[in-house]
């Protein structure tokens, strides 16, 4: 299967299909109803250039410039000027996963037939997909809004021949690679430069990695949480299904089914009075709070799900109508909400879980002995992992602000309102890889909370006790945290502790 083509068309591309071509390297094609399509769009583009018709960055200059016509015969040289003068980005380059999901979202795009270009331009961009040549783009510089102009513009650079691109792990001059595989620079026709550039593939390609990653963080939440529960003998009353049912909250229904099935079997937890009348909330609420959490990703995710097939550059050309229009496809408002809002929602996971941590560091609220040590005094235990913690939440809380409820107007006001989503996005993978430590953090806590207990554990909590200790050893003298965070960061982030824990 990873050997077939995935077919851009424009409309039909999966979320699934865009991990197999970031992460597994499966090759694109055009479909054959795609190139129909661009065929028809481009005749359009030609026809105008040929009357002379003034068409914003067809025959005209771009954003403050868009009332300066331009003579077709200088169609090539400002398609080319637009790319050079706008690879102006700044920053460390966005990783390898996020630039092939720029490029093959920004394929698809095209092949809808709605952007003028030719398929034999959009077909160079797949070469360089293919062939595993992916331009060096830095991550710094998008206002998201006229979409990601300068990351995408570093995108196109290496399609001319110029700027410069990772291969096989070197970073080099693109000229040196193109004429190593025997690829020549393409020269880009009216209407193409822009039709390349002016879209919102940056953000979408980090979104659509930031949801993956945040469905992967949510199930692992609750199943450390779960562990948790069992390491300071929860009661399991607030996860009768009754409660939820009577709040109707999809997410908290989900969360709550989930809980039920993970602690199935369970002998760790109490019932009401046995050891407290009610838990506190960062247990109680567990359904709520993550599951209010899980409701804003499938939202977000329906978002971006939309955005892998949408058509974002400007202006659009609709054969079947023989219009060409001017609009604002280009503008990533839909994707700077959604990244702030799922930023907001993942870090109250880290928030909670911190909270259970300290719980269970706490011999005043665990029962346990004091940060999970025997030997407190001469040996601290896991007291400053709770630092950490607090630390990593503390910063989430600066980074969820939204970037969104900011606008600084560009091109001399033209573009007088900006998303900045693309600072929105960049900002959700860095809440992302606070919340794996934080979750890491307290799956290491609940395991040493555990190791105080003999009693049976849930079907779920089992495989995720089991495999912690495959890779780190309970604490019984004092050693760094760092390399047990790491670790268990990577057992999260890889999807094993989701896996090992699945319950039907």
């Amino acid at each position: 299967m990873m050997d077939s083509p995935v077919w851009l068309d424009g409309h039909s591309l999966t979320l699934e299909e865009w991990e197999q071509v970031v992460f597994h390297r499966r090759p694109v094609q055009l479909a054959p109803t795609a190139i129909t399509a661009m065929e028809r769009s481009r005749r359009l583009v030609d026809g105008a250039v040929a009357r002379g018709d003034v068409i914003y960055g067809i025959t005209t200059g771009f954003g403050k410039f868009s009332d300066t016509v331009i003579d077709r015969e200088q169609s090539e040289e400002l398609q080319h000027n637009l790319i050079k003068s706008h690879a102006c980005g700044v920053g460390e380059p966005l990783s390898e996963e996020i630039v092939r999901g720029m490029m093959v979202l920004r394929a698809n795009a095209l092949a809808r037939g709605y952007s003028g270009i030719r398929p034999s331009t959009v077909n160079a961009l797949i070469l360089l997909l293919n062939d595993g040549i992916h331009p060096v783009i830095p991550s710094q510089g998008s206002l998201g809004a006229s979409g990601d102009l300068a990351p995408l513009a570093h995108m196109i650079l290496p399609l001319i021949g110029e700027g410069e691109v990772s291969y096989r792990g070197q970073r080099m001059g693109a000229r040196t690679v193109l004429d190593q595989r025997g690829h020549a620079p393409i020269t880009l026709a009216a209407k193409e430069g822009l039709a390349l550039i002016n879209g919102t593939q940056m953000m979408a390609s980090i979104c659509a990695l930031a949801i993956r990653k945040a469905e992967n963080l949510l199930i692992s939440a609750d199943i450390i949480s779960a562990m948790t529960m069992e390491a300071l003998g929860g009661i399991p009353d607030a996860l009768h299904p009754l409660l939820h049912q009577a709040r109707g909250q999809m997410g908290q229904l989900q969360v709550a089914a989930h809980m039920r099935a993970l602690l199935h079997g369970s002998h760790c937890l109490t019932r009401p009075g046995e050891k407290r009348v009610q838990d506190a909330y960062s247990l109680r609420c567990i359904p709520q709070v993550h599951g209010a959490s899980r409701d804003a990703y499938e939202h977000v995710e329906a978002i971006v799900i939309r955005e892998l097939n949408a058509v974002t550059d400007n202006p659009l050309l609709f054969t079947d109508e023989n219009l060409i229009l001017s609009g604002g496809n280009f503008h990533g408002q839909p994707l700077a909400l959604a990244a702030d809002y799922l930023g907001i929602a993942m870090a109250e996971i880290a928030n909670i879980s911190e909270r259970r941590s300290e719980r269970l560091l706490n011999p005043q609220l665990s029962g346990l002995p004091p940060f999970l040590t025997q030997k407190g005094g001469l040996h601290s235990g896991y007291m400053i992992l709770q630092y950490v913690a607090a630390a990593l939440v503390s910063e989430n809380k600066g980074l969820a602000h939204p970037a969104s409820v900011d606008s600084i107007p560009s091109s001399a006001n033209q573009e007088d309102h900006v998303s900045m989503g693309s600072i929105a996005a960049r900002k959700l993978l860095r809440i992302l890889d606070n919340v794996t430590r934080v979750l890491a953090i307290e799956w290491i806590t609940a395991a040493q909370g555990l190791e105080f207990s003999d009693r049976q554990m849930g079907a779920g909590t089992v495989p995720a006790y089991r495999l912690i200790r495959k890779h780190i050893p309970p604490l019984v003298n004092d050693r760094p945290g760092q390399p047990d965070i790491e670790q268990a960061a990577q057992l999260i982030e890889s999807g094993q502790l989701v896996k090992a824990a699945a319950v039907s």
